[in-house]
C-alpha cells in the first residue's frame, strides 16, 4: 500500500501516477502540442486507455509494447486491441468491473461521452478509478452527471482529475458542479488549453471552485510533479 502519490500531468488528458510502481493514462503524446516528453522516453509499468479516440488511445500501444506494460481498458476497445497485437496483455473490464497489476487496483466507472478508433465504434467510454492506498480517479471524457455520488460512495477518491475544456467534455461550469458531487480533497483539472476550442482560464475554475467547496485544486504545469501523501488525506 502506498504511502504517497505523485502526479505528473503530460498535458490533455495524460498523466504518470507514480504509487512505487507507475501508471500511465491516456497517453497522447505524439501530436499533442502540448506534450514535452517523447514517447519513446516514457517509463511505465501499466498503461490505462479510457476509451478509443485518437487523443486518448494515442501511444498507448507502442508504449506498452516497449515497456512490457499491461493495457488496462473497457472491453470492446479491449478486443479491439488484443485482436490487432496479440503480444500485448490487455485487461478488458466493463463497469464496476476491476483488475489487479501489481497491487494496483483499476476498475471502470461511467463517463457519459462517447468511443470510436478511425471512425469504428468502440464501446463505451470510461471513466477509471485506480488504487493503492490512496485512490485517484479519471474522469477521462465525460459531461457531468448525477451517478458521480455513486462513484463518490464507492470508491471515495482521494484525487480526481476532472475535464474542463468545455466543447467535448465538462467545462468549468459542470466541472465545479461535478466537484460538489465527487467530494474529493484535491482536484486536479484536465482536457483543456490543448486546442483552441477548448481554451478555458484553469485559475478562474481554480478559484470559482475553492469558494463553492472545501476542496484543494492544483493547476499544474506540464511535467510538474505533484506529490500527495495518505497523511495529508487522513487516510486510515
Amino acid at each position: 500500500m502506498a504511502d504517497k502519490v505523485e502526479i505528473t500531468w503530460h498535458g490533455h488528458a495524460c498523466f504518470t501516477l507514480d504509487f512505487g510502481k507507475k501508471v500511465l493514462i491516456d497517453p497522447f503524446i505524439d501530436g499533442n502540442p502540448k506534450a514535452k516528453i517523447k514517447k519513446e522516453d516514457v517509463k511505465t509499468d501499466l498503461v490505462v486507455v479510457t476509451h478509443g479516440h485518437s487523443d486518448h488511445l494515442g501511444d498507448a500501444v507502442e508504449i506498452a509494447r516497449n515497456n512490457k506494460a499491461p493495457i488496462v481498458t473497457f472491453v470492446e476497445l479491449g478486443w479491439m486491441l488484443g485482436a490487432e497485437n496479440g503480444d500485448l496483455d490487455i485487461r478488458a473490464i466493463n463497469y464496476s468491473g476491476s483488475t489487479v497489476v501489481d497491487g494496483i487496483t483499476v476498475t471502470a466507472v461511467h463517463a457519459l461521452h462517447s468511443s470510436s478508433v478511425d471512425g469504428k465504434y468502440a464501446g463505451n467510454p470510461a471513466g477509471m478509478v485506480i488504487s493503492d492506498g490512496i485512490t485517484v480517479y479519471h474522469a477521462g471524457d465525460t459531461g457531468v452527471f448525477g451517478d458521480m455520488s455513486i462513484i463518490s460512495d464507492l470508491y471515495h477518491p482521494d484525487i480526481s482529475l476532472l475535464p474542463i475544456g468545455g466543447f467535448y467534455t465538462m467545462s468549468p461550469y459542470e466541472a465545479t458542479y461535478a466537484v460538489g458531487l465527487l467530494k474529493s480533497p484535491y482536484i486536479i483539472p484536465m482536457h483543456y488549453n490543448t486546442f483552441d476550442l477548448i481554451k478555458v482560464d484553469a485559475q478562474k475554475f481554480k478559484k470559482e471552485t475553492e469558494e463553492k467547496h472545501q476542496v484543494n485544486v492544483i493547476v499544474p504545469e506540464v511535467e510538474e510533479v505533484v506529490k500527495i501523501d495518505r497523511q495529508e488525506l487522513g487516510k486510515r
